[in-house]
């Protein structure tokens, strides 16, 4: 808890819409982070059997208690600044604690056994699968949070605000919070103040199909093909069906923050300008606004959230969620913490711009341009060429744009489906880490190279599931039965998990992090001899670190080259004509770069999959 705040007296101060405040801080100059994004329930996860549609018992489940002092110790030490624990906030799960007050979920709105981390129960406490003794499973995880920052690190959790779990039941609601929902007018579809959008006078219908059965067919009290609902609410991937589809988001319902059904907004909205104003200027703007039920709920639920400790949320499906709520949200956060690390999940290029400037997010992801051009180059689909355009293309936004090459939601890295092996996956990894000043996100088991190998049940292989309880092989060798010194693990993983804590502990104290980027690619892929289609080049520079980093995606083709380092770049670097020593930032070795006639040259040999970052 904060110094000086009560949890009963936030949430009343909240209330009247205006958060108790600490004085505000200035706002930090960018550094580079790097987030460590862990699935929490299968991390400390010790049993290897992992048997498909396997149970708690079977399979095995991690508890918060995992992430020992030694185990964040070596987080920290791979080069990591915020650990994302995904899955915290209690969601469905298919396993009895009605002995602990808690209902029992139904097999038929519930996706796998463990549940998905995205159909949120009650947000007020958190997953009792997680806890050694659920009763206190809040107590644990506020001992969790206290041992992360122990060690220097921050904590981030997830926030799903577009849609909650089709039963929601707070049980540990602080006094005077109402569940959704409590107060709709149900016999509408739409009203401002309703937390849901209804299908009136309709029950709801349990989607079916032929080749689809929860639990995979195993004899459940609640799997009936029913679940009572009236009336039905809108799914939550926005479908307005009383019996959604199968692929539909059926498990939840879609929350309503003032947007009507036909997509107008029923609430007041920004001013021109306020996309160059600051969050304390949003606070302001929308301390005196009347604003829809919803948005009191959520902002309340992270604020308690930040009471605790946690220090920045991961927001799902936000391009799903209005901007403007986005500005009173995130200016309500940043009131309490302006360091609060805010993140979200934005597919939509054409909308960055607005969920940075006026929704007042930190960080979104950048996968539409840099990941998917990174994947579509190492399957042999593109040329890295293009990596230049998109950086320059959101040189504005760029800092804010989180670089990503695996997470819950993708194909792992290490795949046969994406890179094939971890090695193939090195070289989009030193791009994706040190082509801008964002952060970098890596995804447990990445570093050791883990491929998603298992048919968990309902998740399915070269992503590692979030439905099921399951081991994760890779990350097992690396945890050694809870000794986290790698103690399992083969040379080559070994040597993987080095090569990505020498990469990203180089980019958190590389000032040249945060200065310019200059492509170098157009001008070696036009005048450099044997310069293979897949080498990739560019320069990094601040006032007291000049960098040259080239990366060879190809895994067959050995590069033996002069790179170029091009007129322009020599004169912005001061450089005379005379030679230089460059030492690879990576492994240590060293070369020339020798300036003639203002032009720079590198005489080197790489190797498939092999990068430099070098320094002058």
């Amino acid at each position: 808890m904060a110094v000086g705040c009560t949890l009963n007296a936030t949430v009343a101060q909240n209330n009247k819409n205006v958060p108790m405040m600490k004085k505000v801080e200035a706002v930090e100059k960018p550094q580079k982070y790097v987030v460590y994004q862990v699935f929490t329930r299968l991390f400390g996860n010790k049993k290897t059997t992992n048997k498909p549609w396997g149970t708690i018992e079977e399979n095995g489940v991690g508890k918060f208690n995992d992430f020992t002092d030694t185990a964040l110790q070596e987080i920290k030490k791979l080069g990591v600044t915020h650990i994302w624990y995904t899955g915290v906030p209690h969601h469905d799960v298919i396993r009895d604690y009605t002995k602990y007050g808690i209902s029992n979920d139904d097999p038929d709105v519930v996706k796998g056994r463990a549940g998905s981390p995205y159909a949120v129960k009650d947000y007020y406490n958190v997953n009792p699968d997680l806890a050694v003794d659920p009763a206190k499973r809040l107590e644990e995880f506020e001992a969790l949070i206290s041992r992360t920052h122990k060690h220097r690190l921050k904590v981030i959790i997830d926030i799903v605000p577009n849609h909650i779990a089709r039963n929601y039941k707070g049980l540990t609601n602080p006094k005077g919070v109402k569940d959704f929902g409590a107060d709709d007018d149900t016999s509408v579809e739409y009203a401002r103040n309703n937390n849901f959008y209804y299908i009136p006078n309709t029950p709801f219908e349990v989607p079916t199909s032929p080749d689809y059965k929860p639990l995979n067919g195993e004899v459940n009290p609640l799997s009936d093909g029913k679940f009572s609902e009236f009336p039905a609410k809108w799914t939550g991937n926005g479908s307005r069906m009383a019996k959604p589809d199968i692929n539909d988001w059926y498990e939840t319902v879609k929350v309503n923050y003032g947007v009507r059904p036909d997509g107008t907004k029923d609430f007041p909205e920004l001013p021109a300008g306020y996309d160059e104003k600051d969050y304390a200027a949003h606070f302001a703007f929308w301390k005196d606004k009347d604003v829809p039920d919803s948005w009191k709920k959520f902002r309340d639920i992270a604020l308690y959230w930040i009471e605790k400790g946690v220090d920045g949320f991961r927001y799902d499906m936000a391009e799903m969620v209005p901007y403007e709520f986005w500005s009173y949200m995130n200016s309500s956060i940043k009131m309490k913490n302006p360091k609060a690390f805010l993140l979200a999940e934005v597919y939509n290029p054409k909308e960055y711009r607005n969920y940075i400037k006026l929704g007042k997010m930190d960080y979104l992801y950048d996968k539409v341009e840099t990941y998917d051009h990174l994947k579509a180059v190492i399957k042999g689909n593109a040329l890295p060429d293009a990596l230049s355009d998109i950086q320059n293309n959101m040189s504005d936004i760029e800092h804010h744009m989180l670089h990503f090459l695996d997470n819950h939601d993708e194909q792992r890295l290490a795949s046969p489906e994406f890179a094939g092996t971890p090695e193939k996956g090195k070289p989009l990894m030193v791009v994706s880490a040190t082509i801008s000043s964002s952060p970098t996100m890596i995804y447990f088991g990445q570093e050791v190279g883990e491929p998603g190998n298992e048919d968990a049940g309902f998740g399915k292989r070269s992503r590692t599931s979030i439905f099921d309880y399951i081991g994760v092989p890779h990350h097992q060798r690396w945890m050694n039965g809870g000794k986290f010194d790698g103690g399992q693990l083969s040379n080559s993983e070994k040597a993987l998990r080095d090569f990505y804590s020498r990469l990203l502990n180089f980019t958190l104290n590389s000032s040249a992090m945060l200065g310019k980027f200059q492509e170098i690619q157009s001008v070696n892929r036009k005048e450099t001899q044997n310069y293979d289609q897949g080498l990739y080049s560019f320069v990094r520079y601040s006032e007291d670190e000049k960098l040259i980093v080239i990366a060879n995606f190809s895994w067959v083709t050995t590069s033996r080259i002069d790179l170029i380092v091009p007129e322009d770049i020599i004169a912005a670097w001061k450089l005379t004509d005379g030679s230089y020593t460059v030492k690879d930032q990576l492994y240590g070795s060293s070369t020339v770069l020798n300036v003639v006639n203002g032009k720079g040259t590198i005489h080197l040999n790489i190797k498939p999959s092999e990068s430099f970052i070098f320094k002058l």
